[in-house]
């Protein structure tokens, strides 16, 4: 039986990064793949197959809509062939999981691919597809399974036409008209990429708002933007069935008033969120407890109720990020090797990847308000930029809620142009505790959409934002 310092089970990006570490720590390392690659969710069906798609989407919208403007003409139309935008978006994940083996193969990791299952609290039992289960020892394990797809209980996927964002990966055809169900991340962004391939989108939300975790002007002003993109949205909608007849889908739904409203459409995408994914992982052989919403339970340290057993990412308690997951998989672990690491939980970025993008860290606005703390606002529109007009990329703000006493940031919102990246730029000076005069005095280069950060800090510090 081979013996290992840890165990990672799942191989997402908190997975693998967990092992990556441990590795360079000096511990005997394995890590525990049911997939036959590696990259867990977001590399296989998720962050990157998606980001792929969005961009190829958006550069077939820039060709049919904006070229022109640019001087660019194209003779004869611009057309879509769907087959070969999923297999670039194939071969990109494909390249990026073989990464993973690279960096495994590296730092000396052993790969076990099956599902592993906990025999007890220091073995882990891995079921193979093909030939006979295979038993380790690791004196410690960190669960890593990340999360799957959440549906409705009256809702049956069938893969084919009612989908998760799996499945609309992978669409053999354009949808003529697809139902969004849930105005989320997820539903928001492959709702996007379709409407600009040509379909019909429509998306109902039972939330009174789209993106309801995030800032209430950045729901506001996406959902503006995305209606003139011509989505549909149907908010305050409880949606109690979906029918498949042949190839029409029937949705129907209670709007705010109680009255039913039936949608039609010839593809159904169920984005509500993702549920944690602890199937087949025998967590009771190990006595490790799950909370009452199905997730690991762990203390501050990540630690589950078994001592040498630590949970990460999308399977324990806060949001559902990739990123969260790596810096989770790095402080295990940190903490294995008798380190002392810490995370901030209310720094880690959240990011929409829709066009404009939208993204945030810190606290909302609604949140200093119901904590009845003193702020201030700054708040920057993208178009006074000369960088946003010189591109077209016009919508959209940066807001920074500082402490009204202090000038502290507390919480920074942005939607625009590369705000993906933009984000990171807010992250840093907060976890530094910048005001919001530290982020207006400094250099900022022109032309950049980074500008509407440093206005958005002198519109907060005084009101001294100089482009508007």
């Amino acid at each position: 039986m081979s013996q290992y310092d840890v165990a990672i089970i799942g191989s997402g990006p908190g997975g693998y990064v967990a092992a990556i570490r441990c590795a360079q720590l000096g511990m005997k390392t394995a890590i525990i793949e049911k997939y036959d690659t590696l990259g867990g969710t977001c590399l296989n069906v998720g962050c990157i197959p998606s980001k792929a798609l969005l961009d190829s989407s958006h550069h077939y919208e820039d060709a049919v809509k904006h070229f022109e403007a640019h001087g660019i003409e194209i003779p004869g139309d611009v057309k879509v062939n769907l087959e070969k935008m999923i297999a670039r978006k194939n071969a990109v994940v494909e390249q990026t999981t073989k990464g993973i083996d690279f960096l495994m193969d590296k730092n000396k990791i052993d790969v076990y691919h099956g599902l592993g299952s906990f025999k007890d609290a220091t073995h882990i039992e891995i079921k193979k597809d093909k030939g006979k289960p295979e038993t380790i020892e690791a004196k410690y394990t960190i669960i890593a399974t990340g999360s799957k797809p959440a549906t409705l209980p009256f809702i049956k996927i069938d893969k084919e036409r009612i989908i998760t964002s799996t499945e609309a990966l992978s669409l053999k055809e354009i949808p003529k008209h697809m139902i969004v169900i849930g105005g989320g991340v997820i539903g928001l962004e492959l709702g996007q990429v379709y409407k600009r391939l040509g379909s019909e989108v429509t998306v109902i939300e039972f939330m009174d708002r789209i993106i309801p975790g995030m800032d209430g002007a950045l729901s506001k002003e996406l959902m503006k933007v995305m209606k003139k993109q011509k989505v549909k949205f149907n908010l305050s909608h409880k949606v109690k069935s979906v029918e498949r007849n042949g190839d029409e889908i029937v949705v129907k739904a209670d709007d705010k008033k109680g009255a039913e409203v039936v949608f039609k459409g010839d593809y159904c995408l169920v984005s509500v969120g993702r549920r944690p994914f602890t199937d087949g992982l025998n967590a009771d052989a190990a006595g490790v407890k799950l909370d009452d919403r199905g997730r690991v339970a762990v203390n501050e340290h990540l630690q589950t109720n078994i001592p040498n057993i630590y949970a990460i990412g999308d399977v324990v308690r806060g949001a559902m990020l990739a990123h969260k997951a790596e810096e989770e998989g790095t402080m295990v672990a940190e903490l294995l090797a008798g380190q002392k690491p810490h995370i901030d939980y209310n720094l880690i970025p959240g990011v929409v990847y829709t066009w404009p993008e939208v993204a945030a860290v810190g606290k909302t606005e609604e949140e200093l308000k119901e904590a009845g703390v003193a702020y201030k606002v700054g708040q920057f529109p993208m178009r006074a930029l000369g960088r946003a007009r010189a591109s077209m990329d016009i919508d959209g703000f940066v807001k920074i809620l500082a402490d009204k006493n202090t000038d502290e940031v507390l919480g920074v919102h942005m939607i625009g142009a590369r705000c993906a990246d933009l984000i990171t730029e807010a992250v840093t000076a907060m976890e530094f505790r910048a005001s919001a005069e530290d982020i207006a005095r400094m250099s900022h280069a022109h032309p950049t959409y980074a500008e509407a950060v440093k206005e958005a800090a002198l519109a907060a510090t005084d009101d001294r934002a100089l482009h508007i």
